[in-house]
């Protein structure tokens, strides 16, 4: 591939921001806002899919398949060393998961109360 202005710009920033996660707390802290988001986008989800009332087997269908998938990449490989760690889009996607089955369950709770 040749070196372009573009590409070292891409692969600049990649590594700078590669530079930035690597602080431990600055990598928590996304991760956190990963398990935020994926509260709020169940809750979104439910109430959207809520109203209408017509696509709640398709959206729940969705969600299970998104949830498994991601299930899937997380867990797949084998357990290894504490010493090596994930890479980090697993990791926000794993804690989005999270987010999003919790916020799904809080859901449940108060439409069963």
């Amino acid at each position: 591939m040749q070196r372009t202005r573009l590409s070292t710009l891409v692969s600049s920033a990649s590594n700078q921001f590669g530079r930035w996660v690597f602080n431990p707390w600055r990598r928590l802290s996304l991760v956190i806002i990963g398990l935020l988001f994926g509260n709020f986008f169940g809750i979104a989800i439910s109430s959207i899919a809520g109203q209408a009332a017509k696509l709640d087997v398709v959206v729940s269908a969705i969600l299970l398949g998104l949830v498994e998938l991601i299930s899937w990449l997380v867990y797949r490989r084998p357990s290894r060393p504490p010493v090596q760690r994930t890479s980090l889009t697993l990791e926000v996607m794993n804690a989005l998961k999270i987010g999003l089955t919790y916020s799904l369950f809080v859901e449940a709770f108060k439409l069963g109360s």
